[in-house]
């Protein structure tokens, strides 16, 4: 039990003179160890060890019969949360104890953030220590900087411990109470998160306003001037901006629904734009003006967490996720500082190392006389870490580090925004040149071009940023115009009109989502990587190309949240969620008082259990369906996916359609394509009629079985078990079968599967198609068949050959080559490669396989994002041993700030 003022419990070693120092990750330990040496033991925790029950199963016996239970909380005795220990995690408690045991001190070198010292009051009150403990924090992992944090130890920050805690209450009330309205109103396993849910609403809105959106067509001039000077550039391009006074509309001056929002602009269509281009040509023309102004850019300031997933996806095409693996292994490795920080400051030495790299490698004139100082702009911000920066006094550059492949990209990128954030401005020059001139009926068009030069390029020698706009220039991009005065002749030698449409709004990119959840100050920005990975894995959103987009899925699910929770998607009441979460943190307000108005409400407001308690009238069906403009046809979302209906007519919408692209046409063709619920005749054997249909599964056939009879009057109707009912034969079709095509013979062969072939050794032979392909089966023994068409050729006589063979476990005899080969996982440091397997595509590096995902595409997917399926997938497999169910030690003291 941890001290009410977070210090540590003190008590006698066994003489050894031995430290314990526990931190998270394997990786970490091996490398501090390294730097502590003798007289220490380091061991890692292996992330968090206990938790809120996942699970009913996990909730100990003796609260089970608790309302709360589960929950998880006690929100009956002031919120109190109910911990288990990780089933994955008994034999590593197990293994701390015992060392332990034998240990004089002990050190929690945990991070330094709420995460980190969250583990560090789980592991102190979970371990029972009866030495002194000790709170070891650092910001990076070089010797220097673990040998001092070891020296300098500090007590544990309840206030920290607080904040987290309250955090991971909030969010499983949230969770855990939300969660089943959507089960039962939109689909079973859906979920829903404090941030999860508004970043989801975030995605859908920008697709209604896409679907909403109504292009404008519009047209302008350009034109090609000559200066007839001999110094380069001599010609320029230049764009008409006005008509006798009358500004020219361009794409700004329309709203989303196409019509023309400026009143006083001149809007050109294409015969005015043609026609008004025929007479300005052979024109003569002048400059009207000439404006020259000085400018200059300043360096951007160091990496933190969101603009590092932003730059990393921009330059590197790495999702938030992959971002902060590599991150976090050149962090475990000593090659940089803490990668989860809100802070853009840094410290007296980086400053130092920075500024001497910078006039070492591009000469001291691109060195500002004095330091620069950044200070961060986001609220609420965590200055506990410094910006996220090359480790160490002295920077090692990317050459210098060893490393390779993605790290080395990542590090790089690191490496060049720390030195840029310590050089000279940019500096150069911006110019506005307008021209004039008169058409053959005398109308007075002016035309203007913007140019900019670069004298001094500074910081940009070292970084330039990337924007989300591809269209958008660089800063380091000159437009050099002609050296020009007022006054000076020109001659066109071309004018033509250009046609123009505008866009609907971009849909959000994984970098572009980060920003805007910043910007409104919505979680946290270390939960972005994961909140954008569970929305991805969830079904809610998927990508095309770096584009995220909703599904229908995410339409229903929001629709349901703003109807009938509309505070809990609200933007400004996520953020002043926030607020008070960061105050409880500061110790500004109580965390009891705060979690009771959110759960119970208060002040005639609601709270949350009182909303999730009256959902008798949220309308499942309309919630979960969506007219399409200009037609009569919906979408509704079903138990098993997405489709149309019309009165009754139905089609399966396909998983890669984005919502902005069912238009009325598409849904139509959609429509008309064949139903699968094709008649194709009459079993002679039988007489039932025999049908095509298109199922959850792929297409199939079967018959209809006849009405049984009506009961004899006076007779009861008698009620018969659905298991008892007669099923009628299905058949899935083969691969080289459509449902366009396939024939009343073909169904009845189908049909006639399983095929027996007779006896071996007294045990009956069959030929089926299963899930897996076609096989033949005698007793529990099976052997693979070569194809589909050997099923109604296949002998006994091959079966007992077949069956004498040694089977062969997962086909890997005749292991297909591989679709794409991808590089190296950074993880596993093994060759990664794209396969099509059982159920489609997959990725593996040989030890780990894991499926492609819903806008995955074989021929598009990188390596960085095989690198996340492969590493989301060693966490599921991780997490799925045994059942959790150790019992909690519960808190029965408060703790106080430190």
């Amino acid at each position: 039990m941890p001290a009410k003022n977070g210090t540590a419990s003190s008590g006698r070693g066994n003489g050894a003179g031995t430290r314990l120092v526990i931190v998270e990750s394997p990786a970490k330990a091996k490398t501090i160890a390294g730097y502590l040496g003798r007289g220490y033991i380091v061991e890692s925790s292996i992330g968090h060890i206990r938790d809120l029950p996942g699970s009913a199963s996990e909730v100990p016996a003796k609260y089970k019969g608790e309302p709360w239970a589960k929950l998880g909380v006690n929100v009956e005795r002031e919120f109190e949360p109910l911990y288990v220990v990780n089933s994955d995690k008994r034999s590593q408690v197990q293994k701390l104890k015992k060392l332990l045991a034998e240990a004089d001190e002990l050190y929690l070198a945990t991070d330094e953030d709420r995460e980190g010292e969250a583990i560090a009051w789980h592991l102190q009150d979970v371990l029972k220590p009866k030495v002194p403990v000790h709170r070891m924090v650092f910001n990076e992992i070089t010797k220097d900087a673990i040998q001092r944090a070891a020296a300098n130890p500090r007590e544990l920050n309840m206030r920290l411990v607080d904040a987290q805690e309250t955090r991971r209450i909030l969010d499983r009330l949230y969770g855990y109470e939300v969660s089943p309205v959507l089960w039962k109103k939109v689909m079973p396993k859906l979920s829903a998160g404090r941030v999860q849910s508004v970043a989801t609403r975030l995605v859908v809105e920008r697709e209604r306003e896409r679907i909403a959106f109504v292009p404008a067509h519009y047209w302008d001039i350009a034109a090609q001037f000559d200066t007839g000077k001999d110094e380069e550039p001599k010609a320029f391009k230049a764009g008409l901006v006005s008509v006798d006074g009358k500004r020219v509309a361009q794409g700004r001056d329309f709203a989303s629904d196409g019509t023309l929002k400026t009143r006083d602009a001149l809007h050109l269509d294409e015969p005015a734009a043609r026609a008004l281009a025929e007479r300005l040509r052979g024109r003569p023309y002048e400059v009207k003006s000439v404006e020259r102004k000085p400018y200059t850019r300043r360096p951007y300031p160091p990496f933190r967490t969101t603009t590092l997933q932003q730059e990393a996806s921009r330059k590197l095409n790495f999702s938030a996720k992959y971002t902060m693996s590599v991150a976090q292994k050149l962090y475990e490795n000593g090659f940089i500082t803490y990668m989860r920080t809100d802070s853009i400051t840094l410290s007296e030495t980086a400053i130092t190392a920075a500024r001497r790299q910078a006039a070492a490698l591009f000469g001291g004139e691109y060195v500002p006389d004095k330091p620069r100082v950044y200070a961060s702009k986001v609220k609420n911000a965590q200055e506990a870490h410094e910006a996220i920066r090359p480790a160490g006094d002295t920077f090692r550059t990317p050459a210098e580090t060893g490393l390779s492949g993605d790290q080395f990209r990542l590090y790089e990128l690191i490496w060049k925004r720390t030195i840029a954030s310590q050089m000279k401005d940019a500096a150069g020059q911006s110019v506005s040149i307008r021209v004039v001139g008169e058409s053959t009926r005398g109308e007075r068009a002016e035309f203007g071009a913007t140019g900019k030069t670069i004298t001094f390029y500074g910081f940009l020698k070292a970084y330039v940023e990337s924007a989300d706009d591809p269209s958008t220039d660089r800063d380091d991009q000159e437009r050099r115009l002609p050296n020009l005065a007022e006054d000076d002749p020109l001659t066109a030698k071309a004018v033509d009109a250009e046609g123009h449409s505008t866009r609907p709004p971009a849909r959000y990119t994984e970098a572009s989502l980060v920003k805007e959840l910043e910007e409104r100050e919505i979680g946290r920005p270390s939960t972005y990587a994961s909140i954008i990975g569970t929305i991805l894995d969830r079904g809610y959103v998927f990508k095309k190309g770096t584009a995220l987009v909703p599904s229908f899925l995410a339409f229903a699910v929001v629709n349901l949240l703003e109807q009938h929770f509309g505070n809990l998607v609200d933007y400004d009441f996520t953020a002043h969620m926030e607020d008070g979460l960061d105050e409880i943190a500061r110790g500004e307000a109580e965390r009891v008082r705060w979690l009771t108005r959110f759960y119970f409400g208060d002040d005639g407001e609601e709270g949350l259990k009182e909303l999730v308690g009256d959902i008798g009238d949220i309308d499942a069906k309309g919630v979960s369906s969506f007219p399409i403009k200009d037609s009569d046809i919906v979408v509704r979302v079903g138990r098993y996916g997405s489709y149309l209906d019309r009165d009754g007519q139905r089609a399966n919408i396909p998983d890669d359609i984005a919502p902005d692209e069912l238009t009325a046409e598409k849904a139509e063709e959609l429509l008309a394509q064949p139903s699968g619920d094709r008649e194709l005749g009459t079993d002679p054997e039988t007489g039932n009629t025999i049908v095509a249909k298109s199922g959850r599964y792929g297409p199939y056939v079967t018959e209809i079985l006849p009405e049984p009879p009506p009961p004899a009057e006076g007779e009861k109707k008698r009620r018969t078990k659905k298991a008892d009912a007669p099923k009628p034969r299905t058949g899935s079709l083969f691969k080289s079968m459509t449902l366009d095509t396939v024939t009343l013979d073909d169904a009845l062969k189908l049909l006639s599967l399983p095929r027996t072939l007779g006896e071996l050794d007294g045990e009956q032979v069959t030929a089926q198609n299963g899930r897996f392909g076609p096989y033949i089966k005698r007793g529990t023994d099976s052997r693979s068949l070569a194809s589909e068409e050997d099923l109604f050729t296949v002998t006994l006589e091959q079966a007992k050959e077949l069956f004498a063979q040694p089977k062969q476990r997962g086909r890997r005899a005749a292991a297909a080559a591989p679709l794409r080969e991808l590089g190296v996982d950074p993880s596993s440091e093994k060759p990664v490669v794209v396969k099509e397997g059982r159920f489609g595509p997959y990725v593996t590096d040989g030890e780990t396989n894991a499926s492609l995902r819903k806008g995955d595409e074989v021929e598009s997917i990188t390596i960085q994002r095989a690198a996340e399926l492969l590493a989301e997938r060693r966490e599921k497999v991780a997490a799925g041993g045994g059942k959790k169910k150790a019992a909690p030690r519960r808190r029965t003291s408060a703790k106080s700030s430190s």
